[in-house]
């Protein structure tokens, strides 16, 4: 298949070069630094203490690609709504288009027969800019498990890769997922189909909104703040927010919170992609993690004081710091 990664980072890079290792027509939309290092020296990605260079077409320019099979968004959620002309610009009639974005995609209520269907997220798509560029007939859900990281422009670091979950938004089976699934290299990591891709992704964000946030109000790593007893109950009351929430739009959570800080914990001390994001100096995906739930809790008259005052300071953190 052609396929296009819109934003190479350290995700949209892992997936380039599993995507190519299948033997797919892989290219790369990217821009600034990390252009000028594709260009330059290729893709690099280092995994088990080994690194493999992958010289593919990358340019800024989407139209310069032609019409895709595939276009995959691996930037930045915040970011979407500037690249959507170029995602436009890569599809054909049966073009399909994978988010594979942390937190809350702004496609998640665009089905019938779910609560809040048509709402539209105003916090990760402000003015409908990502909704008219991309029909939501083209999505395919994604949810990665996998950690990754760029140490420097066009270096992808592999830490560790879990699952990569594919599934229609209706919970459908497709031809489409099928195929999307089989173009992955067969070393890489699980690659499954989900008949609920809204649940997989609700379960993620489960984790990610509470140790992605603390780690940038605190600069600690994932068992520092579970290791302190008071940030531990932080962290178990946000999420038995996030469940009541959940509930009230049908996604409940089967399990509790302790069995997902438990899970934490095997991973290992975890520095977060948020923190990283920081330390850089980049951008944080503040309102596709927290500021999307306050926006549904709001939806469903939920309360979520904790999840809010985090949320708060948060922004102060971003916009008082450099």
């Amino acid at each position: 298949m052609k396929v296009c990664i819109a934003g190479t980072g350290a995700i949209g890079g892992w997936m380039a070069g599993l995507l190519a290792d299948g033997g797919n027509a892989v290219s790369l939309y990217a821009r600034g630094e990390t252009l000028a290092a594709l260009q330059a020296n290729g893709l690099r990605i280092r995994r088990n203490g080994r690194e493999a260079a992958y010289r593919l077409n990358a340019s800024n320019d989407a139209a310069a690609f032609g019409v895709q099979d595939v276009v995959v968004i691996a930037t930045k959620g915040q970011s979407i709504p500037a690249i959507a002309p170029a995602v436009k610009a890569l599809c054909g009639e049966n073009t399909f288009v994978v988010p594979a974005v942390n937190g809350i995609p702004w496609w998640f209520f665009q089905m019938k027969a779910v609560p809040l269907s048509g709402t539209a997220l105003s916090s990760v798509d402000p003015h409908g800019e990502i909704a008219r560029a991309i029909a939501f007939a083209r999505v395919i859900g994604c949810v990665v498990h996998a950690s990754a990281w760029m140490p420097e422009p066009g270096i992808v670091q592999v830490n560790g890769e879990d699952k990569l979950i594919l599934g229609e938004p209706d919970g459908r089976s497709s031809e489409r997922c099928k195929n999307l699934a089989s173009a992955f290299a067969p070393h890489g990591p699980q690659i499954a189909i989900s008949d609920n891709i809204r649940r997989d992704i609700w379960l993620k964000l489960w984790g990610n909104m509470t140790m992605n946030p603390l780690s940038v109000l605190t600069g600690a790593t994932t068992l520092q703040m579970l290791s302190e007893p008071d940030v531990c109950a932080l962290v178990r009351t946000m999420m038995l927010e996030m469940q009541r929430i959940g509930a009230k739009i049908g996604l409940p959570i089967p399990l509790t919170p302790e069995d997902r800080m438990a899970i934490t914990r095997k991973l290992g001390d975890i520095k977060t992609s948020m923190l990283r994001d920081w330390e850089a100096g980049r951008a944080l995906e503040i309102d596709p993690i927290l500021g999307v739930l306050a926006e549904i809790a709001h939806c469903v008259q939920e309360p979520a004081p904790f999840l809010h005052a985090v949320l708060g300071l948060l922004r102060l953190r971003a916009e008082t710091e450099t």
